[in-house]
């Protein structure tokens, strides 16, 4: 990654908060609620990363239904979300050195950015470190569309030819790579290294303690 970078971005499930576990709990609860059970093991990570209409819109073309799903993983994420999430080991720390030094930095994420904030409070981040905080609310084109990483660029003030996109998802790196800027990859989420090396990043990360290397 041979380019001075003075922003990065962050995807923040399964990048810097390890919510995982919650997520998945929630998706297995709504469809037993809607559906009487898990149809395809797959498809759960499949949408990681994307909006949930997005996601439960590949199970029914009914909009109320959708609707009503989205609705019954909202409230059992948040009925559980305290107990289930944290932040990834040293990935608090690893930020707050990056905003140290004077890096503009970013969220961009699929889940609304009330969830967002409520996620990053929660894990001791705060949202101090964070000019920008694009959620799925403030966009109309979701990741793998670039939107999300423009609109994150535009709010610091950054170049994309300076900024580097951090995530766990295949989308992560789509999003960062059709707005021009880098890519990195974290080794410790949920996807699978073929499914991120076939987009590629320019970069890998084998632990949240990498990300402060970023800048070097």
């Amino acid at each position: 990654m041979a380019r001075a970078i003075d922003t990065v971005l962050f995807d923040l499930d399964g990048t810097l908060i390890d919510s995982i576990p919650l997520i998945r709990a929630s998706y297995l609860h709504t469809l037993t609620v809607h559906r009487g059970g898990e149809s395809d093991p797959e498809l759960w990570l499949a949408g990681l990363g994307r909006p949930l209409r997005w996601h439960f819109g590949q199970m029914t073309n009914d909009p109320a239904e959708v609707e009503a799903m989205i609705a019954t993983y909202r409230e059992h994420n948040h009925a559980h979300h305290d107990a289930m999430v944290r932040a990834f080991p040293g990935a608090v720390e690893a930020v707050h050195a990056l905003a140290a030094q004077g890096i503009k930095l970013g969220i961009v994420t699929s889940k609304l950015r009330k969830g967002a904030h409520k996620g990053l409070l929660h894990c001791g981040f705060g949202l101090e470190p964070f000019g920008a905080i694009i959620g799925m609310d403030d966009c109309v084109e979701h990741k793998p569309h670039p939107e999300p990483v423009h609109k994150a660029l535009a709010q610091l003030g950054s170049a994309p030819e300076r900024a580097v996109m951090v995530g766990d998802s295949p989308y992560d790196l789509m999003s960062g790579k059709s707005a021009g800027t880098a890519t990195a990859a974290v080794a410790w989420g949920p996807f699978p290294r073929a499914q991120l090396d076939a987009v590629p990043p320019d970069r890998w990360l084998a632990h949240p303690q990498s990300i402060r290397e970023l800048v070097l």
